[in-house]
């Protein structure tokens, strides 16, 4: 039996810590808008205000929003646990092979990476059997490229296998 989320004796990240490691995450990624915005420039050009100028604002404002988010958490006594390691390992289920996915996409194409994806979700969390899960994920990527390929007339990413077999 689990916990209750604001037992201190409970096993995990408290909220606190996890709103200041977001909110300091953040204000990098603010500031790194900020730094690009003003590599190409956050003026006001002869055709109307440069490529950084919205950017710019959107990277200060995230940055300070950021910052109040930040001394907010650390100001604040918070106790309550964010999470139980064991809930953190279900999402780490779903975010690892969702970021291995985007990490393929480039290098095998959206069809294989695709196809993976859905039968490896299919045998390792939904334990279906091979014919469903093989049927499934081929299938989808047969509609998929039919779809967009040929009615929309849409080139999705293609990998070395799409270009073996000519599509």
């Amino acid at each position: 039996m689990s916990n209750p989320p604001d037992d201190p004796d409970s096993v995990g990240p408290r909220q606190r810590h996890v709103e200041l490691g977001v909110a300091a995450f953040m204000v990098v990624l603010g500031a790194i808008t900020i730094f690009g915005s003003l590599k190409v420039g956050i003026g006001w050009g002869a055709e109307g205000p440069k490529s950084g100028f919205f950017p710019f604002w959107i990277g200060l404002l995230i940055v300070g929003t950021s910052v109040f988010n930040f001394v907010w958490a650390y100001i604040t006594p918070n106790r309550k646990l964010f999470a139980e390691w064991g809930q953190i390992n279900q999402v780490l289920k779903i975010v690892w092979p969702m970021a291995i996915y985007v990490a393929a996409v480039p290098w095998l194409g959206i069809y294989v990476s695709s196809a993976l994806l859905i039968i490896g979700f299919m045998r390792w969390l939904g334990h279906y059997g091979w014919p469903l899960t093989l049927g499934v994920g081929l299938g989808l990527q047969v509609i998929i490229y039919v779809t967009f390929e040929k009615w929309f007339l849409l080139s999705l990413p293609k990998g070395p296998l799409e270009d073996l077999l000519g599509l």
